[in-house]
């Protein structure tokens, strides 16, 4: 073995925690030689998450080598977004952990993090773009860092076309950018979504396209990678070599012992009642039983029944975030599942009831299982959650009938019955050999044929990727449709789905104050989070929502937010919603006022984190309802909090909205006792904005310029970046800011003292006033326009520094809005400088990307958040003054 080969071995099992298969140290020599298969075909229970460390292995061994060149710096690894518990996650993160704390790896992480612009205690920068500790701003706050970032497919798909989930127009640009340049995409179980594979693949064809007609587009690269241990099709794949089967203990988990059983019936109604009591003939085994049913009512009925005998709990893709992630964390039956290393001590049989959210993305091992029959895609994953890691002889009951119609689905599951039905028998029970092996070996073509029917997959075009960047129109636009569609292909099988959330400003803002204090800028500032969001079909979600409509206390006429798939708001009432029918809320996201209820609770007292519309609101319960502060980092530390007059300062956060509840009332100038400023506060470098806004030290400008310039030039230069590129995106940073040297913008920040004084930063210490549209972005298009070092730089230079400085809060994209496109200059020269703003973003766009401009704007914006940064104290003492602006902190 080489010296490199043992090196590897040795670094591997110190990250992971164990030795490497064959197939992870031969993956490792194509990553040396900076090849990335297109499908890598992984039996489940080999480690398939071991990727990431074997990717980073491969990147500190290029540096060391003086190679890194444009060897990816960030990975991504898509999970499937039926995923409840994300496994992948805790794995980087423990790799994470070994490489800072195990010396023998100092050379690894050396190499590492020699590549970051600033100095970080932490080689490797690790986000997740879901759950509770949804996106920690590491992995795009120095993009020269090593980074893993860990999300679905919707959360990723969306964010890799400009059309972010979850995030505000401004900050789209900036997760395109850095999603789709310097990236090897994982997207692991693959073959559960082919309508997401294909559609990145279609994103690497067309960066591969733009880059054959002009070298500069989308030149960093994105190199995409199906994980799967049930491929769909067929061509070149990596998979396992002809050491892995000779290895004891790879053949171990191929061969686990996994015996199948056929329970028919003759009517599909009785399949919950089938389950239920083949799910009891285990009662007395003291082990920990799955069970898997298609139904969500299924579910509901099994686990109502055997939790009268037994431990029970359910996993359902309809659970809220919030309960979802305190299910993994905390709950005394799913830790029975889990691997050795974290498993409680056994306490007898417990029950653990799913949907589909059990198959995948978790590392879950049951004794036993008990199931109703899916398609093979789906079995083989049910199957992988059983005697994971081949330790004992696991039974596993399959309960099926023929169905009431026939469908193409129903078809797929026929097939799958046969296939399974042609497993060799053994065992005195006589039970069919569901080993992966044994599946494995059942032909390749009959598998495929009894796979979930591909959904409908529609194409991509040039014509699309543009309109999906067009991030600067934010009113629907002809010919730009949600993108939910292209991720998951049309599926007849799976109904549409909608979201739903609490929040108390649906019931605080009244009509009158939504002028004020417009909807969908609100959410620009305290965005939707995943832990706040519960999803289902909408045909469920309509009846629930109906019901609540019917409560006899006058729920119909409650105020309530639907948002659409690019953030905009439309305000009504339960009643109106009621009548409007339930396609009006297909793919919808629906915000409820605390008041109206409609959560479940337990015997406990606590949200199960279901929709249940027959569930009035309580005071008891109303902490349970809006959930939008209750957003944490690692550390179980809040991210951002809203408080009234009077409430306790937060320590170490910033402002970021204040709202007068009073607003236009009669009684505005009186001075009663009871509420009425509401402020909204996140904490810096914490909260999901590009940090410049959330800033709480005082600046002066001239040095926040310097120090953006200086981080831009590090950055450039630890990336590689050279030539006009490195050199316009360097001025850019030192320039960005110039059009904050307005009276208008430094009196909004509640600067006094200008103009002696001219701040890029308030610092929270001043009290703001009302601003009106003025972009500063604006204005420094205007003033750099006749700087004397900017009309030296060749014509192509200054186009891109122009761009990069109108860009880099979000506009410019490809315009600035008619009420946002002026200064204190004569009309007709902003009018112009307005007028080419959308012609630079076209030529620009052309020659390098949808995904390099938008990555070339992102690394100015990462050098201002950096800027942002110097003398914060997490601890330092919050604002002497709150703000009362209808607008939040200066633009």
């Amino acid at each position: 073995m080489s010296s490199v080969a043992e090196h590897f071995d040795a670094c591997f099992e110190r990250l992971t925690g164990h030795a490497p298969f064959p197939w992870q140290r031969a993956l490792f020599g194509e990553f040396q030689q900076e090849r990335f298969p297109g499908t890598c075909d992984i039996p489940t229970g080999l480690g398939k998450t071991s990727i990431i460390a074997i990717w980073l292995l491969a990147l500190a061994d290029r540096v060391r080598g003086g190679t890194a060149g444009h060897f990816p710096r960030r990975l991504v690894y898509v999970v499937n977004r039926r995923t409840v518990v994300d496994q992948a996650t805790r794995e980087v993160e423990q790799v994470r952990e070994r490489l800072v704390a195990d010396p023998r790896l100092k050379d690894v992480a050396d190499a590492v993090g020699s590549l970051g612009a600033r100095h970080s205690d932490s080689p490797l920068a690790i986000s997740t773009l879901r759950g509770q500790f949804a996106d920690n701003a590491e992995w795009r706050d120095d993009p020269s860092r090593a980074a893993a970032v860990i999300g679905t497919v919707d959360m990723i798909g969306s964010r890799l076309v400009f059309s972010g989930y979850g995030c505000g127009f401004k900050s789209r640009p900036l997760h395109a950018g850095f999603l789709g340049q310097d990236v090897l995409l994982v997207h692991d179980e693959a073959h559960l979504e082919p309508a997401f594979q294909q559609f990145v693949s279609a994103i690497e064809s067309e960066q591969e396209r733009c880059r054959a007609a002009q070298p500069l587009a989308d030149s960093r690269g994105f190199r995409v990678m199906a994980l799967t241990a049930t491929a769909r099709s067929g061509g070149e794949t990596f998979g396992l070599t002809a050491a892995d089967h000779k290895h004891s203990e790879v053949a171990k988990r191929i061969g686990a012992p996994k015996g199948v059983a056929f329970w028919p019936i003759d009517d599909e109604k009785q399949t919950w009642d089938k389950v239920r009591e083949r799910a009891l003939d285990y009662k007395d085994s003291d082990q920990a039983i799955l069970v898997f049913l298609r139904r969500l009512e299924d579910v509901r009925k099994v686990a109502e029944r055997l939790q009268k005998t037994k431990p029970v709990q359910t996993l359902t893709g309809t659970l809220r975030g919030l309960e979802r992630d305190a299910l993994a964390r905390s709950d005394d039956v799913f830790a029975r599942f889990m691997p050795k290393s974290e498993v409680a001590p056994k306490q007898g049989t417990v029950y653990l009831v799913c949907t589909s959210a059990g198959e995948v993305g978790v590392n879950i091992s049951a004794r036993h299982l008990v199931c109703d029959l899916t398609p093979f895609d789906s079995m083989a994953q049910r199957f992988g959650r059983v005697n994971r890691f081949g330790e004992g002889d696991a039974r596993i009951d399959v309960v099926h009938c023929r169905p009431s119609k026939e469908s193409e689905f129903h078809l797929r599951c026929e097939r799958t019955l046969a296939l399974l039905k042609r497993l060799p028998k053994g065992g005195k029970e006589q039970r069919h050999d569901a080993s992966p092996g044994a599946l494995a070996g059942l032909p390749i073509e009959d598998r495929r044929a009894s796979f979930t029917p591909e959904p409908v997959i529609l194409p991509t075009s040039d014509i699309l990727f543009d309109a999906w960047a067009l991030t600067s129109v934010r009113s629907k636009l002809p010919g730009r449709p949600a993108v939910a569609d292209w991720l998951h292909g049309l599926s007849p099988w799976e109904p549409p789905e909608t979201h739903v959330a609490w929040r108390e400003e649906v019931e605080r803002l009244a009509p009158a104050l939504q002028v004020r204090y417009k909807a969908d800028d609100l959410l620009e500032d305290y965005p939707l989070k995943p832990h706040e969001l519960l999803r289902d079909r909408t045909d469920r979600v309509f009846k629930e929502l109906e019901r609540l409509a019917n409560l006899a206390d006058g729920s119909d006429a409650a105020p309530v937010w639907v948002v659409d798939d690019m953030g905009l708001v439309t305000t009504t009432t339960l009643g109106k919603l009621a009548e409007a029918g339930k396609d009006a809320l297909n793919g919808q996201t629906v915000l409820l006022p605390p008041k109206v209820g409609g959560l479940r609770f337990g015997h406990d007292g606590r949200s199960t984190g279901l929709l249940d519309g027959s569930v009035p609101f309580a005071k008891s319960q109303e902490g349970s309802y809006d959930v939008a502060d209750e957003w944490r980092d690692q550390n179980d530390t809040l991210r951002r909090c809203r408080g009234w007059d009077g409430d306790p300062r937060p320590k170490g956060m910033r402002l970021v909205r204040s709202i007068d509840t009073w607003a236009g009332s009669e009684d505005e100038g009186e001075q009663p006792s009871r509420r009425r400023y509401w402020y909204w506060y996140v904490r810096p470098r914490s909260a999901d904005d590009d940090g410049s806004r959330t800033a709480r030290v005082k600046q002066e400008l001239e040095p926040h310029l310097q120090s953006a310039e200086g981080f831009a030039n590090a950055i450039a230069a630890k990336l590689g970046l050279n030539g006009p590129e490195a050199t316009a995106v360097t001025r850019a940073a030192g320039w960005h800011d110039r059009g904050k040297n307005r009276e208008v913008w430094q009196r909004s920040i509640g600067n006094r003292e200008y103009p002696q004084l001219v701040l890029a930063k308030s610092g929270g210490k001043m009290r703001p006033t009302d601003l009106n549209d003025y972009r500063h972005e604006f204005g420094s298009l205007i003033d750099v326009s006749s700087v004397p070092e900017f009309l030296e730089l060749e014509p192509e230079v200054q186009d891109l520094v122009l761009h990069l400085i109108a860009a880099h809060h979000g506009r410019a994209r490809p315009h600035f809005p008619a009420d946002e496109a002026f200064d204190e200059c004569a009309e007709e020269v902003f009018a112009a400088i307005a007028g080419e703003v959308p012609r630079r973003f076209a030529r620009l766009q052309r020659k390098y990307g949808r995904w390099g401009l938008a990555y070339l704007e992102s690394l100015v914006r990462a050098a201002d958040a950096l800027a942002s940064q110097p003398g914060e104290s997490e601890g330092s003492e919050p604002p002497d003054a709150i703000a009362t602006s209808p607008h939040g902190p200066a633009r």
